[in-house]
C-alpha cells in the first residue's frame, strides 16, 4: 500500500471585521453595511468579511475581537453623538446612530489593545479620534476658511465618489511610502464632520489645503492602524493608492493571523 500523502493546510484568508450601522428598513430595525466596504475587503486585500452588528453592550466585544485578523471601521450617513467628545448639541435633524457609537468606540479600543490591524474610513476616522480623546467639528464647511467637504449630491456614484480635492502627505510618513514617495494625492470628499483637536497617540498622515486632517496613524501600536477621511474602498482596484492602502492593511492582517496560528 502506498503511503498516504500528507499535505499542509492552506492558510485561510484573513478574517476582517466590518462594522455595521442601524437603519430602519420597511419599518424594521436593520443592521446594514454598504457593499463597497465588503468589496474593499474581498477585492482590496483578499480577505473574508465578517459583519459586526451594532449591538452595543449586548455584543461580547472581547469574543468578537478574539476571532479577527483585522478590523475595518466603515463610513456612515450618521454623525458621532457630540456628547461623546463634549461638543454642543447637534443641529436639529442631524442623523445619529447611538447603537453604532456604543459598539464601535469600545471595539476600536479593544482591537488596538490587542494589536489587531485596523483601517477606519470617514465616520470611522472621526470615531477613532473621539475614542482616543479628541474632538470634532460637527459642520466643518461652516468653519472660517474651510472647504465644503460635503458630498456633491449626485445620483451617479462615479461623480459622488469622484476626485474632489488634493491632500498633502506627511514627509517621511507611511502614506507617502504607499504613494510611491509622492506627497500630493487627490481624494474624494463626502463628510460634514472633521477632526478638530487631534487625540494623543495619533500622528497626522495627510492634510487638505484648508487644514482639515484627512488621515492619521495610531502610534500606540506596532501593528498597522490608520484612518482616512475619504473613501478608498470605492472601486478600490481602480485607484493605485487605495489598492496600496488596502494591501498594506491586508499584509498586516495576514501577519497577525500567522502569529495567532503559531501561538
Amino acid at each position: 500500500m502506498a503511503p498516504r500523502r500528507v499535505t499542509s493546510p492552506v492558510p485561510r484568508p484573513p478574517l476582517i471585521g466590518v462594522t455595521a450601522c442601524i437603519r430602519t428598513v420597511d419599518g424594521s430595525r436593520t443592521h446594514t453595511v454598504g457593499e463597497k466596504y465588503i468589496r474593499g475587503v474581498t477585492d482590496g486585500l483578499g480577505g473574508l468579511p465578517f459583519l459586526i452588528p451594532a449591538l452595543g453592550d449586548d455584543l461580547d466585544i472581547g469574543s468578537v475581537v478574539g476571532c479577527l485578523d483585522g478590523l475595518l471601521i466603515t463610513g456612515s450617513l450618521s454623525n458621532v453623538e457630540p456628547h461623546l467628545y463634549g461638543g454642543d448639541p447637534s443641529v436639529p435633524g442631524t442623523l445619529h446612530d447611538p447603537a453604532r457609537d456604543a459598539t464601535v468606540m469600545p471595539l476600536m479600543i479593544t482591537a488596538l489593545t490587542a494589536g489587531i490591524p485596523l483601517l477606519a474610513i470617514c465616520r470611522g476616522h472621526q470615531e477613532l479620534n473621539v475614542a482616543l480623546g479628541g474632538t470634532l467639528h460637527q459642520r466643518v464647511h461652516e468653519q472660517p476658511g474651510r472647504l465644503d467637504h460635503r458630498a456633491p449630491g449626485a445620483t451617479d456614484l462615479d461623480i459622488e465618489y469622484g476626485p474632489s480635492h488634493p491632500v498633502t502627505l506627511t514627509e517621511g510618513g507611511l502614506f507617502q511610502q504607499l504613494n510611491g514617495g509622492e506627497r500630493r494625492l487627490t481624494v474624494n470628499s463626502l463628510h460634514w464632520q472633521a477632526i478638530d483637536r487631534l487625540a494623543d497617540g495619533l500622528d497626522v498622515e495627510a492634510v487638505a489645503d484648508d487644514g482639515t486632517i484627512e488621515a492619521v496613524r495610531v502610534t500606540r501600536t506596532e501593528s498597522f492602524a490608520a484612518s482616512v477621511q475619504w473613501h478608498p474602498e470605492f472601486k478600490v482596484r481602480e485607484n493605485p493608492f487605495s489598492l496600496a492602502l488596502f494591501g498594506a492593511f491586508g499584509e498586516a492582517a495576514r501577519a497577525y493571523a500567522g502569529t495567532r496560528r503559531r501561538t
